[in-house]
Order: structure tokens, then C-alpha cells, then sequence
């Protein structure tokens, strides 16, 4: 599932620091570094983004992405845009390729199967991702979590099953990919407070809407945070629409943050 439809087997922040002319005719020499330094702090707050692509695509593939987030606040903003593990996928006739996690059919329905031992697996690698960004000293709530179709799943269950508040999570065309009490009883009160922004085509035919429709009523049932947008005559693709939205999203939870 790269970010244009494909045929099957293979679907996917300026300061402006101003003086008025009579302070630099009086002081010219004057300079208020601690003033500048608070603001800088502030704007350049160390964050992390890291992108989780859809199923047969790369990480490398995604990484333009980056460049439409031109606001100031991004300018000390570490991305990471890494490439799914080859496996063998079930929904593409066992076919061998970039995959976190094995897709039991396509289109993915509100009802799909979901194959939750591979799930865990690729959450733990995406935690792992996330503990060594906290441990070189991102404050967990500027780390945020997007993905695409099933990157956007693998962000659901990553950010949910994280034992810290996160910024937040970005689920595109993505789907709940687990429905078991024992996963959901993993779910700490610390990860329920980390909003999620969800956003799905209307025309999708390969996740479909309603397997977008689900994650609301699924997520607020555990007292999560969730915006939900639909795109009208978007079908199973990526938008500037949505990635404008998101930098406008990631950047509000930034100051509350700062």
C-alpha cells in the first residue's frame, strides 16, 4: 500500500525578533541574549517524527515528506523514515515483500482478520525506535508516530501500547489491526493520553472507510483522544491536504509541550 493506488499484489513552522530604530540608535551595542535564548528554546525544541510507510513501499521512498513541513518549529526536528522487513504477505498470495506485519486480506474491512503475533513484534522494534530517541533527550511529548495504510496501523498499536505519553499519532488510511482483551488490557493510562489524528479517504477501496470509521468509536471506549477527518474523493493515497494538516496538528501539540 504505497502512497498511489497500485494493482494488486502490491496496494500503498518565524520569530521575527524586532527593535524599534530609537533602541538601536540608544544601545547598538545592546543585545538581549537571554531574551533570544528563551525564544530559540522555544522554537527549536528537540522533536522526533518518525514515518512508518504502507506495505510493499520503502522508507526512503517517503522521505519528501519532510520538506512540506516548512514552519520554524521543524527546523530542530529529527525524522526517521525507516523500510519494513521483507516477509512473506498472506493477502498477496505469500508473495515476499516490505511488510511489518502479515495482511490477512485486502481490502481491509471494519472486520478484517488481523494476524496480532507479527503485530507485537514490529511494535516492539518501533519502541525500541522510540526509547533511543527519549534516551538521546527528546522530551517524550515531542515525539509523534505517523503512518500510511499499514504503517498507520503499526502507529496505532505502537502508540498505544507505549508505557509513556507520547506528542501524538498519525493514522492514514489505517485500520484498528487488533481486536483481543489481552492487548487491549496492555494499554496504559500514560498512553491514553496521547491524542491520536486520524485520517481516511472516502473512496478507499483497499482500507476501506468503514475499517477507518471503526478507530474512533474503538479508541474513545478507552477514554482516547481521537481526531478523525475524512477526505472526500480520496481514495487509498496520501494528500498534501493531510500532511499540511498534520504540521498544523504536530505543531499545536508543540506549544502545549514546550
Amino acid at each position: 500500500m504505497k502512497l498511489v493506488p497500485l494493482i494488486k499484489p502490491i496496494f500503498v513552522f518565524i520569530i521575527t525578533l524586532t527593535s524599534t530604530l530609537l533602541f538601536l540608535l540608544l544601545f547598538p551595542q545592546t543585545k538581549n541574549t537571554s531574551f533570544e535564548s528563551n525564544l530559540d528554546s522555544m522554537s527549536m525544541a528537540r522533536t522526533f517524527v518518525l514515518w512508518l510507510h504502507g506495505l510493499g513501499d520503502s522508507g526512503p521512498a517517503n522521505e519528501p515528506i519532510r520538506t512540506l513541513f516548512t514552519s520554524p518549529q521543524f527546523r530542530n526536528t529529527n525524522w526517521s523514515f525507516p523500510s519494513a522487513p521483507n516477509a512473506p504477505v498472506t493477502c498477496n498470495n505469500g508473495h515476499v515483500m516490505p511488510s511489518w506485519f502479515d495482511i490477512h486480506e485486502i481490502p481491509v474491512t471494519a472486520d478484517s482478520p488481523n494476524d496480532e503475533s507479527s503485530l507485537l513484534k514490529a511494535v516492539q522494534n518501533v519502541h525500541a525506535t522510540i526509547d533511543k530517541e527519549i534516551a538521546a533527550g527528546t522530551n517524550p511529548n515531542n515525539v509523534f508516530i505517523c503512518g500510511f495504510s499499514q504503517g498507520g496501523a503499526l502507529t496505532l498499536a505502537s502508540v498505544l501500547l507505549y508505557p509513556k505519553t507520547l506528542g501524538g499519532g498519525a493514522v492514514f488510511s489505517g485500520w484498528v489491526p487488533f481486536n483481543s482483551s489481552t492487548i487491549v488490557e496492555q494499554i496504559t493510562p500514560e498512553a491514553k493520553r496521547t491524542p491520536i489524528l486520524w485520517s481516511h479517504g472516502m473512496v478507499d477501496r483497499t482500507v476501506l472507510f468503514e475499517a477507518g470509521q471503526a478507530g474512533p468509536p474503538f479508541l474513545e471506549k478507552l477514554g482516547v483522544s481521537c481526531d478523525f477527518k475524512a477526505y472526500p474523493g480520496l481514495a487509498h493515497s496520501l494528500s498534501n491536504e493531510e500532511l499540511r494538516h498534520l504540521e498544523s496538528w504536530i505543531k499545536a501539540r508543540l506549544q502545549s509541550s514546550s
